[in-house]
């Protein structure tokens, strides 16, 4: 007598069908049920996902086209025209460039933004980069790292009114010390030689801290082993730094400079509150930010404005390009 195996099926597969095949969602279901189904999981085939990263984009997209696609594209259009705010502009073709390259007005700004941006940048990556190194090599306190930073919270015209106080001929903290060590009183916002790097300074205080911590991040980046390499070869710590610090941070420094740079020029808060008026004293700090505000919003030549501010884009696009080519900012030592 045989005996049926207690493993055989009571009830075999039809005819067709695989037993182990596993079912997809939503195949052999209803229409109605396998949309369900979908709207439940929008991204199980990948397509909600575009949806889902154009509404996180959308609220950039939006700032960026407004606030500064827009701007742009309506200066460079002024710039072609007469345009004062009472009349409708007038299409002047070339006679705002043609005016800006025959006014000494415009030439004499650039210079003193120039000699601005050169003292500021000089300045400040030393400064930052001394502090960066300094942290890396003795100290990893997130306490000191918060105080280095401490400066760059505070607003530039926070920062200028305080050193307007500061740094006064007759009534100034900073001028009451110099008089007290025995020396003359300095006209540091007063006078024509002063001033400019003054006002340099006051911006090297409040953003040195900030350069300083992207340069230690790009420090903390280099490999410690790369160091204890050359400590076994004999290197001291300031052999290092130049042979393998600067090297290697190169990347990291080259962005922080065309970031600086192109802050840098666009310079007018600090300005006009340091110096109590518009470019005071005699002009010797009327930097092109304030020659083109005066121009736009106190002779109301809105079209001449536009001019100088399309050719200080031009100016900072082929700074930023040089800059990027000569330093390299896209290769790295890093292998």
């Amino acid at each position: 007598m045989t005996v049926a195996s207690s493993s055989a099926p009571s009830h075999p597969p039809e005819r067709g069908t695989r037993p182990s095949a596993k079912r997809k969602p939503g195949v052999g279901l209803g229409t109605s049920a396998a949309k369900r189904l979908r709207d439940r999981h929008p991204n199980r085939d990948g397509r909600g996902d575009g949806v889902l990263a154009a509404v996180f984009i959308a609220p950039a997209m939006l700032g960026f086209l407004v606030f500064l696609l827009w701007p742009t594209l309506r200066g460079i259009q002024l710039s072609f025209t007469r345009y004062n705010l009472l009349t409708p502009a007038e299409w002047v073709g070339l006679d705002n460039y043609r005016r800006m390259m025959d006014d000494p007005i415009f030439w004499d700004s650039l210079r003193v933004t120039v000699e601005y941006v050169l003292v500021n940048i000089g300045v400040q990556t030393v400064a930052a980069l001394g502090i960066a190194v300094l942290m890396q090599r003795l100290t990893n306190s997130s306490f000191l790292r918060g105080i280095v930073l401490t400066p760059y919270l505070v607003s530039n015209v926070v920062a200028g009114v305080v050193f307007l106080w500061i740094l006064d001929t007759q009534l100034g903290i900073g001028n009451e010390i110099i008089g007290a060590l025995g020396f003359d009183r300095v006209p540091f916002l007063a006078d024509e030689d002063w001033v400019v790097p003054s006002v340099a300074l006051i911006n090297v205080w409040r953003h040195v801290g900030y350069t300083a911590l992207l340069l230690f991040a790009g420090l903390q980046a280099i490999p410690a082993d790369v160091y204890e390499a050359g400590r076994v070869d004999g290197a001291g710590e300031l052999r290092m730094f130049r042979r393998i610090s600067l090297p290697l941070l190169r990347p990291v420094l080259a962005v922080v400079l065309i970031m600086t740079v192109i802050g840098s020029f666009q310079v007018f808060d600090t300005v006009a509150v340091a110096t109590n008026g518009p470019g005071g004293p005699a002009n010797a700090s009327n930097v092109l930010q304030l020659y083109i505000y005066s121009s736009a919003f106190g002779r109301f030549q809105f079209g001449y404005a536009s001019a100088m501010s399309v050719a200080l884009l031009a100016v900072l696009s082929v700074i930023t390009i040089v800059q990027y080519r000569l330093t390299r900012a896209g290769e790295t030592d890093l292998g």
